[in-house]
């Protein structure tokens, strides 16, 4: 597990579908049209010039780093909260649950992650990370198949 990527909303970077699935295919994508010439024609191609270079960055940098090292949106109530108290994760918060995290929807397994946070301690999450990862889980892809119980 890499610690870099333990979000202080208790989510983990390395399950969501930006960096498990789209950050990969961006790469293969990159390197299959560089082996066609497509770096030779892509000016020629309707939105190719603005496309090019994101994809290359895509495939070269990445598509974002952790909100602990500044990516993400800089206004996320929960990182404001969080680095004030000096807290890395919400659920080791004195205050937790609050209306913050209460009120941050999309990720319903969020709120369980917390909770087993608080109940097991950081090790049992992180295990919890990692039998997702290697069961191809992300946070947008969630079915019976890819939960964890």
């Amino acid at each position: 597990m890499n610690k870099a990527y333990i979000c202080y909303c208790g989510l983990y970077c390395e399950n969501c579908a930006v960096m498990s699935k789209i950050a990969p295919a961006a790469k293969t994508l990159y390197k299959e049209m560089c082996d066609a010439g497509f770096e030779d024609v892509i000016q020629f191609i309707p939105g190719g010039e603005g496309f090019w270079p994101f994809l290359k960055e895509m495939a070269e940098v990445g598509l974002c780093i952790s909100c602990k090292d500044g990516g993400g949106n800089p206004g996320c109530a929960i990182r404001i909260c969080a680095k004030e108290k000096a807290v890395a994760v919400c659920a080791l918060c004195e205050e937790y649950p609050c209306d913050k995290i209460n009120a941050f929807q999309g990720y319903p397994e969020m709120k369980q992650d917390n909770e087993l946070i608080r109940a097991k301690g950081m090790d049992a999450w992180a295990n919890l990370q990692d039998e997702r990862r290697k069961n191809n889980f992300t946070y947008t892809r969630i079915t019976e198949k890819t939960m964890i119980k």
